[in-house]
């Protein structure tokens, strides 16, 4: 039969092992019970208990004034409304107490035995004192293991502050670190000879790490030489690489050699073909996997990209779509957004608009810039540079020259465009002279589709009912034409292409041709690869490198 329980203090003896400063405070508190006793006998509260429940005898704790009282006793003394007055009078970090042997686990494997004897030890810093217990610490540290027979120990070489975190770890496997004590913590660690606090402190301050801070973490960790923090930091500046570009304060004060590490960081993992719906309802950008050999959703683009008309390249493994075209006829409207997505961090954000709102532009990047080229009754040109997150126009096309529809690439350093409504004319720009050259035609007067570079060749795609797709290809080095690869198809439908290796992807809704190009020749592999399933409408394809764990929705 269950019956209700009154808890009632008696007489409660001070502390033995409270710090000096703390004695007279734990003492004044204890006072405040000692007041609801009667005498030296313990006060008994009968409690009335319900009929259905009945009564029991009440839960009695008496502790005589001669006796020190245990953990257990006195957490039975303070009810739950009293848990301020217990952290008051024990702290709430447990070091003078076996409070702290939560058994909890953590880096440090914290026992779950917890000592029912007083603390042993009182070790001293700077003049203040801690009452531990020697066997909880000589589970987890050599330097106390060694010094067991002492019964008071003086710790040099840290602050009294640090002592109480490592302590404190020691207990209750939470680490009480950032940035700007780290570094003496992990000093404590090494000289208390604690090898799973040090461990513990890394990974605290490895999830504090923002772009903020990480300079700042990643100079801790060379001075401290903590490889494995050092290695966090270079992975955060990668994973963020844009935002950390724009940063001088960060970025400007990496050298050479750590500026490579960190892009290559960047462009590790493996580079797989990518597609984007080019549709007014659908945006949905598709991976494909080659080991299953299907298509799988990556990530949706936000609403506010309007994929019709917009431009798409990818630049330092991030995928940008600028500009486009919402709407039809005289309401459609032009943007100048641009939009950025990073595949690491699986997150979309804006950058900087265009100066000029465009659609039918063409958008491809070289030596880290971005160029947004022509567009619809335009010949301007202008180029983004992310680490001042600024447009800036530069020389316009030739005279008399709208881009509208046209192909652009980048080969050896320099910009070429062709197709569209410039048909078989061949411009390429030298940004060094900031100027526009007109090269070599080429002799198809048939329309391409879409225009690529693979070393230093550009390989032009024509595609037309009677031929099927004629592929020809331009020495950028010796500036000549040459016939390259012709293959026949029942009505071949446009395509776009993306290159990976040696392999050029030519993309649409029906089908995926791969061309191939090696030294001996050129060919088109026999069995297309099937387009995803799902997909509506024309599709963009694109190269992005995966980390090894992607987020698929």
């Amino acid at each position: 039969m269950n019956g209700a329980r009154a808890k009632v203090p008696c007489s409660v003896g001070p502390s033995l092992y409270f710090k000096g400063e703390a004695r007279e405070e734990a003492e004044g508190s204890l006072s405040l019970y000692r007041e609801s006793i009667v005498g030296s006998q313990c006060h008994i509260t009968n409690v009335t208990a319900s009929p259905e429940q009945g009564t029991s005898a009440p839960d009695t704790h008496c502790i005589t004034a001669d006796n020190q009282p245990t953990i257990q006793e006195l957490e039975r003394l303070f009810s739950h409304s009293s848990a301020t007055e217990y952290d008051t009078l024990y702290g709430q970090s447990g070091l003078e107490s076996s409070q702290g042997h939560r058994g909890s686990s953590g880096h440090g494997g914290v026992s779950n035995t917890t000592p029912k004897e007083e603390p042993d030890l009182v070790i001293e810093v700077g003049g203040q004192k801690i009452s531990v217990h020697k066997s909880v610490l000589a589970e987890k540290s050599d330097y106390f293991k060694a010094r067991q027979s002492r019964d008071i120990l003086k710790v040099k070489g840290l602050k009294y502050k640090t002592l109480t975190i490592l302590i404190d770890y020691i207990y209750t496997s939470q680490m009480n670190v950032h940035k700007d004590n780290v570094v003496e913590v992990i000093t404590g660690a090494k000289i208390l000879q604690i090898p799973c606090a040090l461990q513990a402190a890394m990974d605290t301050i490895s999830e504090q790490v923002t772009a903020e801070n990480c300079y700042e973490i990643l100079t801790i960790a060379k001075k401290q030489r903590l490889n494995e923090l050092k290695e966090t930091a270079y992975r955060f500046m990668s994973d963020n690489f844009l935002q950390i570009l724009r940063d001088q304060t960060v970025y400007g004060h990496l050298t050479g050699s750590e500026r490579d590490l960190v892009l290559k960081k960047r462009m590790e993992g493996k580079r797989s073909l990518m597609v984007a719906e080019i549709n007014d309802e659908n945006h949905m950008i598709y991976n494909f996997n080659e080991a299953a050999n299907d298509w799988r959703p990556l990530t949706l683009m936000p609403e506010d990209i309007n994929t019709k008309g917009c431009g798409i390249c990818t630049m330092y493994n991030y995928l940008f779509v600028a500009g486009g075209i919402k709407g039809y006829g005289d309401k459609g409207k032009v943007s100048d957004k641009v939009f950025c997505y990073n595949p690491i961090t699986n997150r979309w954000s804006e950058v900087r608009s265009l100066n000029q709102a465009r659609s039918q532009l063409k958008l491809v990047s070289m030596e880290g810039n971005l160029y947004a080229i022509g567009g619809e009754c335009l010949f301007t040109v202008e180029k983004y540079d992310p680490r001042t997150d600024r447009w800036t126009t530069v020389a316009p096309l030739p005279k008399g020259v709208f881009a509208v529809a046209h192909e652009a690439t980048t080969c050896n350093g320099e910009l070429y465009v062709s197709g569209g409504s410039l048909f078989y004319r061949l411009l390429k720009y030298d940004p060094k002279r900031d100027e526009w050259q007109e090269c070599p035609y080429n002799n198809s007067r048939k329309k391409s589709t879409d225009m690529v570079a693979l070393k230093s060749f550009i390989y032009r795609f024509d595609v037309n009912r009677d031929q099927g797709v004629n592929v020809f290809k331009y020495n950028t080095i010796v500036k000549m034409w040459h016939d390259c690869v012709s293959q026949r198809q029942g009505t071949p439908l446009p395509f776009r292409c993306a290159v990976i290796g040696n392999c050029i992807y030519c993309v649409n809704k029906t089908q995926i041709l791969q061309f191939v190009v090696e030294e001996d020749g050129s060919y088109f592999v026999e069995e297309p690869l099937r387009p995803p399933l799902e997909a509506k409408g024309l599709l963009f394809p694109f190269i992005l490198s995966l980390p090894d764990k992607t987020h698929v929705i």
